[in-house]
Parts: C-alpha cells; structure tokens; sequence
C-alpha cells in the first residue's frame, strides 16, 4: 500500500504562488506537445484529440493544459479516485490504463494513462495523466461512436478500469496483446499508445524536478492556496451576477433506440449571487436508453460546467477550487449522468453533452443580457466522420481514423461574433481542422470542395458561425467505410434574446450519376469509387435582434461575401447602394 505522506502547513507568497502556477501549466503542456509530436493516428498529430492534466493526492483537479474541457473538468477526478481505489497497492513504476465510462471517464474511446507520482520515500504526492481518443477502441463497428449501440456489449468496446498496464515501468505485456488482438491497426494503436505513455512519464518526470527544486511541502502548500484563489476567483464573479433562475431545453434528433421525436433535455440554471453558488439541475431529465448516446459521470458534470465558465464574464480559473462553488445536480439511472453498466456511452462527449451545455449557456442568457451564450451548433456531420478500408497504395493495408475535415457551429457570445471552427461545444475551438493535403496523403480519398455556406449563419446583434459545405470519396477503385453520429437535421442550434437560429446540419450520398440522396442521422455507409458524401455542418445560433446588429458590421459581412445584400435588408435592415456603400436613409427606414 502506497504511505500516506505528512501535511504541514506552509505559506507562500504571491510571486510564488504565480510562478508554481505557470510551472504546472508547463509541464500540461509539455505533456500535450509529446502527444501531438509523437502521435501516430491522425486524431492525435493532425487534430489534436487530446487532454493532459495533472491531479492532487486527494484526487481535485490542480491544471490542464489548454485542450478539449469536455475531457477533463470532471473526470480526472474520478478516475484518479478510480485508480486509488481498484489498486490500494500502486507504486513507483506503474502506469494505468483507464477507459471506463462507469468508473469516471468520458467515453471508452478516449484511452487515458495515468501515472502516480512518488516521491523518495515511496510516497504518493501526484497523479499525472494524459487522455487520447483512439482511432479505433475495439468496436462491433469500425467506429469509435455508436450511436445505435443498444448496450456496452453490442457497442463491443474493450473496457479497462483503471486496468495496470505497466509494473516498475516495463509494460505488462498481456494487456498490450488483448489491445492488438482487438483493435482493427494495431501498429497504430500502439504507436499512440507509446506516445500516451511517454507523454505521461515526461509529466512524472517534470513533478519530480519541481518538487526537488521547491520541495513538497511547498507544492502542496500551492494546492492549497491556488484552489483558495480559484474559489475566492469565483465567489467575486458570482456576486456580480443577478440572483436569478431560468429553465432551458434542447432537443436531439432521433436515433435508433430513442424516442421518435428524439430526446429532450432539460436544464435548471439557479443563480445564487448571496451564497455564491451556481446550481446546475440535470434531474429532470428522461431514463438512460438503448442507444449509445447515454452521458457518463464525468461528461455530464462537465458539459454543465463548461457552460457555467462559458457564461459568466470573468476568467476564472478552472480546477477543483473554482468547482467548489458549482453545484451540479445529477438523477440516478438518468440518461443526463446517470446511467450504470452495461449501458452504452459510447458517444457520450459529444452529442448529448452539448444538449446539456447549450440550453444551460442559453439560460444564463435568459437570466440577463450580457450572460451566457447562443446554441453551438449539434454536431457530426459526415465531413468529421470515422473512415476506414483498405490502402491500395500499401498493398491493401487495413486503415481507419476519424477525419476533421470542417465543422463550424460557433454561437455567438453576447458582446462578440461566434469562433467559426469551435467544432462543438464540448470542443470549444480546441482541435484542429484537418490539412486537405494531409488527409489525402494518409488515406486513399480525395476531397474535392470545402467552403462557408452564405446566408447560413445564426443572426444577431452578434453571429453564430455558418454552414461549412464538404465533399469528398474514395480515389481508385478502392470502397470508403463512412461512419457517423449525426444530431441537428431536425433540431438546429437556437439564438438567444431575439437571436435567429443555426443552419441545419445535412448528409448525403452522391451517386455516380450526381444525384443526391439524403443519408439519415446514425449511418455507417460504403462508397463506392465514384460516389461521394456531401457534408453540410450545422450554423451556430445569434445572440439579441438582427436589427440591433451594428450597421458597419452587416456591410463588413456583405463585403466579405458572408451574408447577401438581401439577407443584409430583410434581416439585419441594413440597405446597400449599387456601389456598396450604406444607404443610411433607407437603412434607418428599415430600421425603424
């Protein structure tokens, strides 16, 4: 069993506590750019699919380098507190891999290496850890998301809490070949398996080194008064907010084993400016379902928390002193966090968790202009699909990987125009869109448009993002495995205060004679060579009335061929001469 070290009380100044605080950023990030370096999947080296964070002894979250908040808000912790748990026993040299929905992780395709870190006495002092969504987790299905999933058994993924996968840090073989045995590359796995690895040694590494310079004690000490600050952070910016409640929903579209109008969540937004708390209520929301859609623990307490630090207007910290004053409410045996094995989470960062961000952000605003945010726009369209077949260029090897080839869906925020590749909420801007000329020199198929829709964006006093259009298929005769989980077709992103909704989300297949056929939301699709998918991405919601739009700002769209001269006059009332310049008789005219 690992000692219990001794706590002393240490107190540390200011330059200090700044100083320790930009360290244990560095070495998050140093962990981050081992991954994106040393990835061999392109879900790691080319869209950045990953987190890295660093937990306490206690299990709270102390910092995570700037990547995907869906992955780690809530649930370092609880796998951190997973791996404490399964393993009373664990020591210098061992290394964990976690991947289990039911014991605190996001989603079983998001891989995560945790690494105790001891100091000389055999002590356990930190957890670092890095998390990685695979190219392929072992699924019934070539895809890491399956939507149509009816329980874990059918979704087919292996399952690993907080399972040891290495002893005096030599890897324990047995583990690594159920992986190969299972995951459709195994080269490719393992090569991102060694970076995983790696990446969470490295941030070993950097915790000793600090801890030799400064000592433990004096870490520790920064534990706790960094998570002081964060609280006292949050407090102060609680109390600038409005005592207030909203009451938001959000709607998924259907997919098998849901509802036939989809599921509907709903969100409680209180806020607390005497007692300086904000309540999030999840609980009355629907039983989990046999669909692969169910939000895990840590997905559902994030997608919550996200929108609270997406809402206020201060920048606050986020680590488990800052979460002490957020309080999300989860039901037992609800599809919104609640769920237990065997059910199927196998899609659980993504489209349900953003149908608890978005109507959470969107209640804020509904509390006070100046709060909160418009809908993100739903996400998967086929342009981020799962591809997979076989490489006639290397002698017909096997190769699968998720694609980012456009996503948009930025909402807008109450004082500023959306970010136009925020992916999804859940996201928030943090992975890359994929190089066009990358992906076609990795995989057999050809992209042959990528552009912004005009006219699609949601309106606003501020935008959200518009449509992206993407098209591309299969090069030489070699068949293309497409796979995706789509949500929006039905149910856009919605504007808030007077803001108009996103564009719709739309998928389909176009054949060899041109024609397009419209592919339904949970699709898993072979092309054929000559056939492609045509991808539509979802727009992002506005935020306030169009017409409140600054009138500079409506003929900057118009110029840059964002929006059309007759959206600019019909929705933002904004009239432009045959020469381009603001009629400003006529656009007052309409404004009026």
């Amino acid at each position: 069993m690992a000692k219990k070290a001794t706590r002393k009380k240490t107190k540390l100044d200011a330059v200090t506590l700044a100083v320790l605080n930009k360290r244990f950023e560095a070495v998050t990030i140093k962990m981050a750019n081992t991954l994106l370096r040393t990835g061999r999947s392109g879900v790691l080296n080319l869209a950045r699919d990953f987190s890295t964070s660093i937990v306490t002894r206690d299990c709270e979250l102390l910092a995570g380098a700037e990547s995907l908040p869906i992955h780690h808000l809530s649930g370092a912790d609880l796998m951190a507190r997973a791996m404490l748990d399964l393993h009373p026993d664990i020591k210098p040299g061992d290394a964990y891999l976690h991947n289990s929905p039911y014991h605190g992780c996001s989603h079983p395709a998001d891989h995560t290496i945790l690494v105790p870190v001891f100091d000389k006495k055999g002590m356990h002092r930190m957890t670092v850890w890095v998390k990685a969504h695979q190219a392929d987790c072992g699924n019934s299905q070539p895809t890491t998301y399956m939507g149509h999933a009816r329980d874990v058994y059918e979704e087919g993924a292996i399952i690993f809490p907080a399972v040891k996968v290495q002893e005096n840090f030599e890897d324990i073989v047995d583990v690594i070949r159920m992986c190969e045995m299972r995951i459709r590359v195994p080269e490719q796995w393992r090569g991102d398996y060694l970076a995983m690895v790696g990446a969470a040694r490295i941030g070993e590494r950097e915790v000793l080194a600090m801890a030799d310079e400064y000592g433990w004690e004096t870490l520790h000490a920064f534990e706790r008064e960094w998570f002081d600050y964060s609280e006292k952070a949050m407090i102060a910016a609680i109390k600038k907010l409005p005592n207030g409640s909203a009451t938001a929903t959000s709607r998924h579209d259907p997919v098998p084993g849901t509802p036939p109008d989809g599921i509907e969540i709903t969100t409680k937004v209180k806020i607390d400016n005497k007692k300086a708390m904000i309540e999030v209520d999840l609980t009355d929301n629907p039983d989990a379902m046999p669909c692969g859609l169910n939000l895990s623990e840590g997905c559902a307490r994030t997608a919550a928390m996200m929108a609270v630090f997406y809402s206020i207007p201060d920048s606050v910290p986020t680590n488990a002193g800052s979460f002490r004053r957020i309080d999300v409410l989860i039901r037992d045996g609800c599809i919104a966090g609640g769920g237990k094995h065997p059910t199927s989470m196998s899609v659980a960062t993504t489209n349900l968790a953003d149908r608890v961000t978005n109507p959470t952000q969107r209640a804020f605003s509904m509390i006070k202009d100046g709060l909160g945010l418009a809908e993100a726009g739903p996400i998967f369209p086929a342009a981020l699909g799962v591809i997979s077949g076989k490489d006639p260029r290397y002698n017909d090897a096997p190769f699968v990987n998720q694609i980012f080839l456009l996503d948009t869906g930025g909402p807008a925020a109450p004082t500023t125009d959306a970010w136009l590749t925020i992916c999804h909420a859940g996201n928030s801007g943090m992975c890359f869109i994929d190089s066009v000329e990358l992906d076609e020199l990795h995989f057999p198929f050809l992209v042959k448009e990528r552009r912004l829709m005009v006219d699609t964006e949601g309106a606003g006093r501020t935008i959200g993002a518009p449509s992206g259009y993407c098209e591309y298929g299969p090069v030489g005769n070699t068949d293309l495995e497409v796979a995706y989980v789509a949500d929006g077709a039905i149910n856009n992103a919605k504007g808030t205060r007077g803001g108009g909704d996103g564009a719709r989300i739309q998928n389909y297949l176009r054949h060899k004679n041109g024609k397009l056929q419209e592919l339904p939301a949970c699709e898993d699709i072979i092309l054929k060579p000559g056939e492609n998918i045509v991808s539509y991405s979802a727009g992002g919601g506005g935020y306030g009335p169009p017409k409140s739009r600054p009138v500079d700002k409506v003929k900057y769209d118009v110029d840059e061929g964002w929006i059309s001269r007759k959206r600019a006059r019909d929705i933002y009332g904004v009239a432009l001469t045959p020469s381009g310049a603001v009629d400003e008789k006529e656009t007052r005219r309409l404004r009026r």
